[in-house]
This record gives C-alpha cells, structure tokens and sequence, in this order.
C-alpha cells in the first residue's frame, strides 16, 4: 500500500504548532540547529527484508497479520517505512529469499517508492532444497571442497543479482564453526575459510565492498569460525582494500566494549558498517535503543569522532542497516521505533562539544570529560529528529500515524489474518 500524502500532511498540521514550539526552544541552546537538521536528513538507514516479518525463535513463531508474502510487498512495506519517516530509503535483501523473477521490474518498483538497494547478503546457514551438498559442518570452511566451491558459487551469484539491482556491497555472515572440541583443525578452518573469500572476493565488481561479519556464538557453540572482530579484521586484511569489517551490536560476548572496536577499526579504515539492534544478554535481537539507549550513544561518540577525524561523510562513507527480530511486536512499529533511536544517538553524538572534551581527556580531568559526555546525552533532541522529517515530507510522529491510520489492519485487509513473511 502506498500512504496518501495528504494523510501525512494532516496528521502534521495538529501537530504543527506544538512542534515549532519545541524547535525553536532547543535551537536556542544548540548552535548550528540548521547544520546538523540537515545532517539528519541525508542519513538512511536500510531496512533488512527479513524484518519486514515476525521473528520467533526455536520454540516457536507467532506469526501477525499482514506480512510480506513476496519480494514485492517488503519493498511496499519499506516504502511505506521511508513514506512515514523519510530515514528509512533503502532495502537490503537476502538470497535465497529475495531472488527477484525480475530485475528490471523490482527496480523500477523500489524507485517508485524513493527506494535504493544496500548490501545483499548470502546464506549459507541453510540448506536450500535444490542444493547438492549440505552445510551441516559448515560451507566456506568445510573439508570437502564440493561444499567450499558450492558456497563461494553461491555467493558469487548473489553478487550478480546485487549487480543487477544496483547494490555496491556483498554481506557474508558465516554460521561455520564447531560444537565440540576436536571436532575442528582450527588452523585448517581459518586458512580454508580464507581461500573461499578470495575466490569470492575476486568476483567483486571494483567498486564494491565486501563486509564480514562476525558473532561469538549461535549456531555453534565451541567455535565459531569469524567469531569476533578482530578475526573479521584479520580476514578484512588478507583480503584486500574493498573488504571491511562489519560490527552487529548483538554478535558480542556481554559487556564487550563495542564503542572501543568501532574506534580500532575506524582508525584502520577497516570499518565497514553496522548491524543495528540491541540485546540484554546475546544475540537478541531486540528494538534499537530499547535495553542500552546510553551504549548507542557512546558508540556514535566514537563513530562521529573517528569519522570526522578521517573527513568521512557520515551519510555515505559507511553501511547503516537494522538487523532485528521481532518475536511479539509489530515488526513496522519495531523498525519504526529503531530508526528514531539510531536518530536520536546520532544527534547526541553531534552535541558532543568535542573541543572542551579533548582538553578535559588530555588534562586527565575524568570528571569533567563524563560531564561533557552525559550533557550531550540527556538533551532531549526529538524535536530536531521530528523536523527532519518533516522538511523531507515525512510524519511528525510516525508511529502515531501509523496507529491513527491503522496501517496494519489495512495490510492485513489485503494480504490475509495468516500470511507469513518469506524466508523466516
């Protein structure tokens, strides 16, 4: 479905009046308001085709009304996303899930919709039906070089319809590894995972990237063969320039200081992207902001510092994608209130009065460097994200509108009480 502007403008002018008020006030404490509003407009953050439906987890999924039964309808339920808060303008898709019957026509349906393609990522965790060889004991890893060069055909195909979308990025996130000790050579392991990414690797269009991803554990859990970030840099390394290290929030072991790596790999330009979740005790997967709001933040600190550091553009320079699961919310409410999140860290990260912390961090002064820190975070900075959208056309309050409209009960008007979105 495609959302009635004139919808978006009503909803806006009741809540018009109010809004200014608040803009205005905050703009007086906050110089360069018009600067950094801007900067909220150009960032876009994709959305993953596989959030567009109900997660669940090996016990069971419960599965909502309404989901996107075909490559089709994610792009429609993305482009209603971007429609309603005009930050979400790009799809990542996912293959085998989303391969397209047509190029041509799924492109032209994602430009109707003000939508571009981010990264397109493989799938070897699954064993697809038409496939030979499984990938139980894992795929660019495996000891028998059938599996090997069946996952790196693979991958090269998904860079082909990549290539065909208009994608500039290949996503590979391994679930190899083992479960028990002795089960793997782990010497072996890595020197055969690193032959299959160069045959991959040398597939890449030259002005691609390649991001790898990593995670401490899940499927396997002895080891994993791209288990935390400084294996994906070492991979990153031997690769190549076009290849990155790409960090998922929730591919951490608990506590690890996820602001510090981003800051390693940002000083050597091996950071790739963001995977954008949150999580209480793993792999969660949870809504963006909704457990650790201030780790968020801290890590846009380091991100705006160490980007800036390098005259990066933080709209383009790096790969700013959701990755969640929503198991008992409405995944467009979900993805919704993630992409305000990831918002609001980014401005607070912008307020951050980087000359005053520099002299506090090179004076030793603790106290002060803390102060300059949790000022920048508790500023209430909605009111600048509210207007960024609506100079770039879209909600006020997305959500809001989004219930106000009863959006999904219109999907599930269309598409049925039982659909169950492809590829979970």
């Amino acid at each position: 479905m495609i959302l009635d502007k004139n919808q978006i403008e009503k909803h806006n002018d009741k809540l018009l009046s109010s809004h200014k008020r608040k803009v205005n006030q905050l703009a007086t404490s906050v110089p360069n308001s018009n600067k950094i509003i801007k900067k909220l407009i150009a960032f876009q953050i994709a959305i993953p085709s596989w959030a567009l439906g109900t997660g669940g987890t090996r016990f069971g999924r419960f599965s909502g009304g309404g989901e996107p039964r075909t490559l089709e309808e994610k792009i429609q339920d993305v482009g209603l996303l971007h429609s309603l808060n005009q930050s979400s303008g790009a799809i990542s898709l996912h293959i085998p899930w989303d391969i397209p019957t047509s190029t041509r026509k799924i492109k032209s349906l994602a430009a109707e919709h003000n939508l571009t393609f981010d990264a397109v990522n493989s799938n070897t965790f699954q064993d697809q039906a038409h496939q030979k060889h499984s990938y139980k004991f894992g795929s660019l890893q495996h000891v028998n070089k059938a599996v090997r060069n069946q996952a790196i055909a693979h991958n090269i195909e998904v860079i082909n319809y990549g290539k065909a979308l208009g994608s500039k990025a290949l996503t590979v996130w391994l679930s190899d590894g083992s479960c028990f000790p002795g089960q793997l050579n782990f010497r072996k392991t890595f020197q055969r995972t690193l032959e299959s990414l160069q045959e991959i690797y040398a597939a890449l269009p030259s002005n691609w990237k390649m991001y790898i991803e990593y995670k401490a554990y899940e499927p396997n859990f002895y080891s994993t063969t791209v288990g935390d970030w400084g294996q994906s840099y070492l991979y990153a390394s031997k690769l190549g320039p076009k290849a990155y290290t790409l960090v998922d929030l929730g591919h951490h072991l608990p506590n690890a200081n996820i602001e510090q790596i981003v800051s390693l790999l940002l000083m050597e330009k091996k950071l790739g992207g963001f995977h954008f979740n949150d999580s209480k005790y793993g792999d969660d997967d949870l809504t963006v902001g909704s457990i650790n709001p201030y780790q968020l933040f801290l890590i846009f600190n380091e991100l705006v510092e160490g980007m800036d550091a390098r005259k990066m553009d933080h709209a383009t320079d790096l790969g700013w994608m959701i990755d969640a699961s929503h198991n008992v919310k409405d995944p467009l409410e979900d993805l919704l209130q993630s992409v305000e999140a990831i918002m609001i860290a980014y401005v607070q990260a912008l307020l951050v009065d980087r000359k005053e912390l520099n002299k506090a961090q090179e004076a030793n002064d603790v106290t002060r460097a803390q102060e300059i820190l949790q000022h920048a975070y508790r500023i209430d900075v909605r009111p600048f994200v509210a207007e960024a959208r609506l100079r770039a056309g879209g909600a006020l309050h997305p959500l809001q509108l989004f219930r106000e409209g009863e959006i999904r009960k219109r999907l599930t008007a269309e598409r049925g009480l039982k659909t169950i979105a492809t590829g979970l």
